[in-house]
């Protein structure tokens, strides 16, 4: 069908339909009399318009609002089965996937854990193909996919950049590969990146145009959102802050190949359990202890034991995590120097993401930021007021739960419904 002509009946019965369609996305079901206040519509253009969206399948009928006076009216939804998205989030250790319908309700999901010498493409197919089976779906169901890593594709080779860490994903034909196997649109995304698209879409970072999302699990890293949109930069890399020197940390050459960088060093995980044991911090009981333990000065290090649960976390983010949550609940003494340590830590390299961008908010995130809650957050934001010109509000994130799997689903609906509410076509 050809495109619609401005100002044509065809291109504003087309606007029309989509104003419908997102106000069922915010709102949930309404009636033909809702939409028409709502979007300034008169009750025979409503009908006509929820006629045609009917039929073209893009809304159903849901039931009708009785319980208030008068006659019940017939309530319509946005249909669930009009189109599924795919969302991975892939790490070291495993691979995520969850299939999500057009309303956002996701709806099944799937994980993959790390073997060795398994390739990038076994594992996505094998993890998207758990999901889409798990939702009674087929693969060519799905409209698209957003596949979340580590590090960026680099737009102009098409390599992996930024994770060395991540095994199996550095083949230079791996896109290639990925897109044979796959029968819809792919899209790779940084997973940072896709918690800042979560943040703000779901989450603490609704309403905000210009804003900065601190990570700290794996790897320390940022997102950029500028204007609303986010700031990837030349090669993909913004925001890979791990990378930045810094104060209180010998500078580090080669960083791509240590892979590594001197705030990573001063405030990633890695560095917790030690600076917890300096500051008289005893590793809380349980399995993280562990991992705390065998990282702490003096410490003979434990064997690895294979067939242990890895949890959602690898060993040194759990870790970090329970010690910076047993500080969070009761801040006093050493616990709380060891909040103040990581504050000031996280805001040596903050301040200067701060000077240069100047955001309304910082969003924290990621598992170990989140575990110091509130004390490590005011902390942090006290620091940060003393060491940029200025003091943005540090804010938690509201997406608590696979933020960056949820980013994922989020940005391959934005692309879906781009695509299926476009009337005009």
């Amino acid at each position: 069908m050809p495109a619609a002509t401005p100002g044509t009946p065809s291109l504003l019965r087309a606007m029309n339909d989509r104003a419908a369609l997102e106000l069922l996305l915010t709102h949930g079901p309404l009636s033909r009399t809702r939409i028409g206040h709502l979007t300034g519509l008169s009750k025979p253009t409503a009908s006509q318009l929820l006629a045609r969206l009917e039929a073209a399948g893009l809304v159903v009928a849901t039931g009708t609002d009785g319980g208030r006076p008068g006659p019940s009216a017939q309530l319509y939804a946005i249909n669930p089965r009009a189109a599924y998205v795919g969302g991975l989030d892939v790490t070291p250790g495993r691979v995520l996937a969850a299939v999500a319908d057009l309303t956002g309700t996701v709806i099944a999901s799937h994980e993959v854990p790390y073997t060795e010498g398994a390739q990038a493409v076994d594992q996505v197919t094998e993890a998207l193909g758990g999901a889409v089976k798990a939702a009674g779906l087929h693969r060519s169901d799905l409209h698209r996919v957003v596949i979340a890593t580590p590090g960026a594709f680099d737009p102009h080779t098409g390599r992996l950049r930024y994770a060395s860490h991540l095994p199996g994903w550095h083949s230079p034909t791996l896109l290639d590969d990925l897109a044979a196997a796959l029968p819809m649109p792919v899209e790779y995304e940084n997973d940072v990146n896709l918690a800042a698209v979560a943040e703000q879409r779901l989450g603490a970072a609704r309403g905000h145009e210009d804003f900065v999302l601190l990570w700290n699990e794996e790897g320390l890293g940022a997102a950029l959102v500028l204007g609303g949109r986010l700031h990837r930069g030349w090669t993909g890399g913004a925001g890979e802050v791990g990378f930045l020197p810094v104060p209180g940390r010998p500078l580090v050459r080669q960083v791509t190949r240590a892979n590594s960088g001197g705030y990573q060093e001063l405030a990633g995980v890695e560095g917790l359990p030690r600076l917890a044991a300096e500051l008289g911090v005893e590793a809380p009981p349980g399995p993280a202890a562990a991992a705390a333990d065998a990282d702490a000065p003096g410490s003979p290090g434990t064997p690895d034991a294979p067939d242990a649960p890895s949890g959602p976390h690898s060993p040194e983010v759990a870790a970090a995590v329970a010690l910076l949550a047993q500080a969070a609940a009761t801040p006093a003494g050493p616990h709380l120097a060891f909040l103040q340590a990581y504050a000031t830590a996280l805001a040596t390299g903050l301040a200067s993401v701060v000077a240069v961008l100047d955001p309304e908010i910082v969003v924290l995130s990621g598992a170990a930021i989140s575990a110091g809650g509130e004390p490590l957050r005011a902390l942090l934001e006290a620091e940060v007021a003393e060491l940029a010109p200025s003091r943005p509000r540090l804010v938690p994130g509201g997406v608590s739960e696979r933020a960056v799997l949820h980013g994922a689903l989020e940005s391959a609906l934005a692309a879906t419904r781009d695509e299926v509410f476009d009337t005009s076509r």
